[in-house]
């Protein structure tokens, strides 16, 4: 069987922040005494040579890195990651390279180191611009620095930034969620992410939850905001909405269900083989640990074989939430199956209109967007 798509991506994860978000469920640490950044650097390199091998005849599209608050490296420390993926992989000419950025560790000269060596993405945690609820989401950062530091990497000839914001904050309002949207809209950045405050696990607020929007008025504050952002970025994701040619390459890689590996503490990765299996693998979670043991198998967290019954609700997971879904040549391309497998569950998600189709292209109605859940409950076993 041959690989159709021998592009793949690259996520790096830098697993520190200053501070610990009370709502972020994601492999952060707060930078203390296992910070070490050059040794973490040597952990990501022996890491990236272990997993090239793998790669030799294939070629890498795009690069995240990640967080935790990459940001917090200097550009020195990340362009010798760089170099080494140079070194060690093959890389498209149009390769995108996006760096994660928080406002509260933003400096002018920084922003500009980053783009000097190559980083030609930024993707900056704003959250919001309102003090009050920065606060409460216990941000390192205030509205000031979320202004200046979306000034400073447009200063800094970044042509390519990414605003993150969040809504349904505690005690937030539909007028305060859409000046958060219409300050970040007056930047004109190109790409808005724009998604919903959720109490996840093994987070503060799990464990002691604010008071959060009820669901009538998280619905009448995600419309408004949607309304607003309509009118400048188009949706082309459930949280994204980019202006033309903006579209985050490195997330449609994932929601188009590509290939990618991932270095760093806590990263993941999904591989495509050419006998039909894809694995996917993750390294541990500690940095102490996973600085002592990368490059060997004392680095693995784990890995596994997705079984071949599990892949249309893998695959649906992800590209049901592209505005223009999938094509049936996609689903057989990524999946190694034969889309007639699914074809009567595709044609009963039509009927119930929770589905759109053009004979070979399928996607989700308003209503199979607003109840993904539902509709992806019908692939869970094919």
């Amino acid at each position: 069987m041959k690989l159709v798509d021998n592009r793949f991506s690259l996520y790096i994860h830098i697993p520190w922040c200053i501070k610990k978000c009370p709502y972020c469920d994601f492999n952060s640490h707060e930078k203390r005494d296992d910070y070490n950044e050059q040794a973490y650097v040597d952990a990501l390199i022996r890491d990236l040579s272990e997993e090239a091998p793998k790669l030799e005849n294939r070629r890498l599209s795009s690069i995240f890195i990640g967080g935790g608050t990459p940001s917090l490296f200097s550009a020195k420390s990340i362009q010798q990651v760089l170099n080494s993926v140079q070194q060690q992989l093959n890389l498209t000419d149009d390769i995108e390279i996006t760096l994660e950025a928080n406002p509260g560790t933003a400096e002018a000269g920084k922003f500009s180191d980053f783009r000097q060596i190559g980083i030609n993405r930024l993707s900056i945690g704003i959250q919001s611009f309102n003090d009050a609820h920065l606060k409460k989401l216990g941000r390192v950062h205030d509205a000031a620095q979320a202004h200046r530091a979306i000034s400073m990497a447009q200063n800094a000839g970044f042509k390519r930034i990414n605003i993150d914001l969040m809504f349904g904050l505690p005690e937030q309002s539909i007028a305060q969620a859409c000046d958060d949207v219409k300050q970040a809209l007056s930047y004109q950045t190109g790409h808005l992410s724009h998604y919903q405050l959720t109490l996840e696990k093994n987070t503060l607020f799990y464990q002691q939850p604010p008071s959060l929007p009820h669901d009538d008025l998280l619905w009448d504050i995600q419309t408004a905001c949607q309304e607003i952002i309509s009118q400048q970025l188009n949706q082309y994701e459930v949280s994204a909405y980019a202006a033309p040619q903006q579209q985050s390459q490195h997330n449609l890689n994932y929601w188009q269900f590509g290939d990618y590996i991932g270095i760093g503490a806590g990263a993941h990765g999904k591989l495509s083989q050419a006998d039909g299996t894809i694995n996917r693998r993750w390294k541990k979670k500690q940095p102490r640990e996973y600085m002592q043991h990368a490059g060997s198998s004392l680095a693995i967290g784990g890995d596994s074989t997705i079984p071949k019954k599990q892949l249309p609700f893998e695959f649906m997971m992800n590209a049901l939430r592209l505005k223009s879904g999938f094509s049936l040549e996609q689903y057989q391309q990524r999946c190694f199956q034969n889309p007639a497998n699914i074809q009567s569950i595709l044609d009963q998600l039509v009927s119930k209109k929770l589905l759109l189709t053009n004979e070979t292209t399928y996607r989700c109605t308003s209503q199979g967007w607003n109840f993904l859940n539902d509709t992806l409950e019908h692939f869970l076993e094919v």
